[in-house]
């Protein structure tokens, strides 16, 4: 008992008060994150939509949500982490209500581009919070308990929501919204502005910093890690778009899609918080070359899945690359965000996640019709196994250049692994989203 109460402490201790407040908005807004998760069942079987215009309209969500997430971490910088946020969900709540009203493809389609701006453009703005009140030793025990919620929430919505389309698909709509708009309450309560005005060398009237864009554009080794994660979201994001039709060519009902996918947030839940440890002493590079490799099998293995415990099965095995990619990608993000660019360092990764929500539904859509269920999930695999390659080309750059970025008050020794619980590190997502990243609500 006395361990596991110095596990917990070790794992929870110490994080400031403002973190805990995100945290639990961020476990509130996840609890009720329904749409997105059925939103390829509601396309076909509730509006009689064809896979193809069903990708088409998850693309246009992608495409709102590349321009919210640069508007949004231009915001972040510019206005500020709090007002951004909290216009971001209110907005997003809105056009949550108006999505789950609309009738007509152009109506779905200009609904789901409006929500997607929205929603992402607080990806930005949360992951600059995050990095602003959490000190750097203790970032990457923030990003795995923000990462846990995300899946707590994730797991148990899954499941709820699978059950709450039964009673009709509006309901995920309104369930989704009202949860957003709590999560903005908490924000608006209890958090305050934390962007610190001096960090951000500003022109006469509040311009940018001087050189933002021509910053980012140069910066190849962060770029290149953009590249890296923009493949890796491709692949990942179509257990939202494609694996849900596959599903349901097999015969299995929204409800059991909904029991296999919460399988993604069940593990995590259960595992995440001792992942940590386990990369702990292990060089970022080779474990984000492990995670793309893991995800790649288990996203190919869908191939050849017919029964719901086989689909579960492939589910588990990628859900292991997700939970070895999160931590580190997490935390190396944030390091390779100059303080003063921090926003708009956060906006531009943001923006591979929300390229490839654009892309992805679209080119797995069309890979489906085309080429075939099989081939979609075995380029999958396919680009996993080269992901993996090009991490463990291109790590030792980026801990060069994560060094040299470091404070000069923190030690400069190079960093080629994950420490706990005083890692020199930082995140992103996402998110991060995500990573998470899943997507927000």
């Amino acid at each position: 008992m006395r361990t596991v109460r110095s596990w917990f402490r070790d794992t929870t201790g110490g994080l400031p008060r403002t973190f805990w407040y995100l945290w639990t908005g961020t476990l509130i807004n996840r609890l009720g994150s329904f749409v997105l998760v059925f939103l390829a069942i509601y396309l076909t079987q509730e509006r009689g939509f064809s896979p193809t215009q069903a990708g088409l309209v998850l693309g246009l969500w992608g495409v709102g949500g590349a321009v919210g997430t640069t508007v949004g971490g231009t915001l972040t910088d510019r206005w500020g982490r709090r007002p951004t946020l909290l216009t971001a969900h209110l907005g997003a709540a809105t056009m949550m209500l108006a999505l789950g009203f609309a009738r007509p493809l152009w109506a779905v389609a200009t609904g789901a581009l409006l929500l997607g701006m929205f929603a992402e453009a607080a990806r930005p703005a949360f992951g600059a919070m995050m990095i602003d009140v959490v000190p750097v030793k203790d970032r990457l025990r923030a990003f795995s308990l923000n990462y846990w919620a995300i899946n707590l929430g994730f797991a148990c919505a899954a499941v709820l929501a699978g059950f709450a389309a039964q009673a009709g698909y509006l309901l995920l709509f309104v369930v989704d919204a009202a949860t957003t708009v709590v999560t903005a309450l908490i924000i608006f309560t209890r958090v305050k502005e934390t962007r610190r005005v001096s960090a951000v060398p500003a022109r006469a009237g509040g311009a940018a910093p001087v050189g933002a864009l021509r910053t980012i554009a140069t910066d190849r080794v962060f770029l290149g890690f953009v590249v890296l994660n923009l493949f890796a979201a491709l692949v990942f994001l179509q257990h939202i778009s494609m694996l849900p039709i596959a599903m349901g060519d097999s015969g299995l009902s929204p409800a059991t899609f909904g029991s296999v996918i919460a399988l993604n947030g069940v593990l995590i839940v259960v595992g995440q918080l001792f992942v940590p440890r386990l990369i702990r002493g292990r060089s970022r590079s080779h474990v984000l070359a492990l995670a793309s490799l893991v995800m790649g099998v288990g996203f190919g293995l869908t191939a050849f899945a017919d029964a719901a415990w086989f689909y579960g099965l492939t589910v588990l095995i990628w859900t292991l690359g997700e939970m070895l990619n999160s931590p580190s990608n997490a935390t190396l993000i944030a390091e390779l965000s100059p303080d003063r660019l921090r926003g708009r360092y956060q906006g531009v990764f943001s923006l591979s996640w929300q390229i490839a929500g654009a892309v992805a539904p679209i080119l797995g859509g069309l890979v489906r019709e085309r080429a075939g269920n099989t081939e979609l999930w075995l380029g999958c695999a396919a680009i996993g196994a080269l992901m993996a390659v090009a991490h463990l080309v291109s790590g030792p750059a980026r801990e060069r250049r994560a060094a040299q970025l470091r404070p000069a008050t923190q030690p400069v020794t190079p960093v080629t692994a994950v420490r706990q619980p005083a890692p020199q590190a930082a995140e992103a997502a996402t998110t991060a989203e995500p990573v998470a990243a899943h997507s927000p609500s």
